[in-house]
């Protein structure tokens, strides 16, 4: 019986196909350094399972963000370690997207025909970096507010344009209600959107290119 359902469905969707030309493709000679990639997309969906998760008890509020913080880790069931998953994820995600960029620069794989490959993964590290500069503001505790004071006074020093940058990453003069707010939806709706999209594009290089293997003496 669940044979015929397999054959009903490969008939409509071609899921024998998908398999072959996605997972049951020959690749060059790896090491475990290619498997970075991978984790930095398994680490992206644990980050957002886990958002989820937490979104549904956090209040993006001046007033009671920090308290949801803490019925999240001392209320909720489990919450303590949802948002430990949470926390701890954003900072190995971003070693490892990291790692998953100097790889790639080490050997020499963004190199052509891999070099929209190489782009996409480089504008995936910076909003890696975005979604962690976002998020560290959420608690809104005494850290997060004077990190996320300084961290948008940093654009500032731009010539000429740099008032207008941080006038609009705090939506005004100084952190307010405003700027916790334009940061949770940047950091749940926007750059996860931008990153799945490139995840897919990514994805898709990698698999229509394959991979690059190690370089020899004559790379």
């Amino acid at each position: 019986m669940v044979a015929n359902i397999i054959q009903w469905l490969d008939e409509r969707l071609g899921l024998v196909a998908i398999y072959d030309t996605v997972l049951d493709r020959k690749v060059p000679k790896v090491n475990w350094f290619f498997t970075l990639g991978s984790t930095s997309a398994f680490l992206f969906a644990l980050q957002a399972i886990t958002g989820i998760f937490l979104s549904v008890y956090y209040v993006p509020s001046p007033d009671k963000a920090y308290d949801s913080i803490q019925y999240i880790m001392n209320g909720v069931a489990f919450g303590w370690l949802i948002r430990g998953i949470h926390h701890w994820g954003a900072s190995l995600m971003v070693i490892i997207v990291f790692a998953h960029m100097l790889r790639t620069f080490s050997f020499a794989a963004y190199k052509y025909p891999r070099e929209l490959t190489w782009i996409s993964g480089v504008v995936l590290l910076l909003c890696t970096l975005g979604m962690g500069f976002t998020g560290y503001l959420l608690p809104w505790n005494q850290r997060a507010y004077w990190a996320t004071t300084v961290g948008t006074e940093i654009p500032g020093t731009t010539p000429f344009i740099g008032s207008w940058i941080t006038s609009i990453m705090r939506g005004g003069t100084d952190l307010s209600a405003v700027t916790l707010a334009r940061f949770f939806a940047v950091h749940i709706w926007f750059l996860p959107a931008i990153i799945g999209a490139l995840i897919g594009l990514h994805i898709y290089m990698v698999i229509r290119l394959g991979i690059a293997g190690i370089p020899d003496k004559e790379d």
